[in-house]
């Protein structure tokens, strides 16, 4: 049985300022993000995690990731999305995605450890 492909696209924990958060940092960020890959190939999908810089290279990046397989359900995290400093990043990387996945779901978690429930509502 063929498993469900996800990818994870976020930034990289270490380059993030969490002055405006200072309930996270990078640790709890990446602790997040590897539970939920866990969870998620718990749940039987295979997840790979792409962690960006803050924009110098991430489209680039991402779009490699892309051509390496089909995904199904492509995520783009919340620190991506939601953090004013990054909306052209987020952007650029919303059009990077259905460029070179066009087939693929988009979902957004919300936090680092809800990247599952978000999979699961569109995969």
């Amino acid at each position: 049985m063929t498993k469900t492909q996800v990818l994870v696209i976020g930034l990289e924990p270490t380059l993030v300022d969490f002055s405006a958060m200072p309930d996270m940092n990078a640790a709890k960020v990446r602790t997040g993000l590897e539970a939920d890959q866990a969870k998620l190939a718990a749940l039987g999908y295979e997840a790979s995690l792409c962690l960006t810089d803050l924009g110098e290279t991430a489209a680039d990046v991402v779009a490699r990731k892309l051509s390496e397989k089909a995904f199904d359900c492509v995520v783009i995290g919340a620190g991506i999305r939601t953090l004013p400093a990054y909306f052209l990043l987020f952007e650029q990387l919303i059009n990077v995605v259905h460029r070179s996945a066009p087939g693929a779901r988009i979902c957004f978690n919300t936090r680092p450890s809800d990247t599952a429930e978000a999979v699961q509502r569109w995969s």
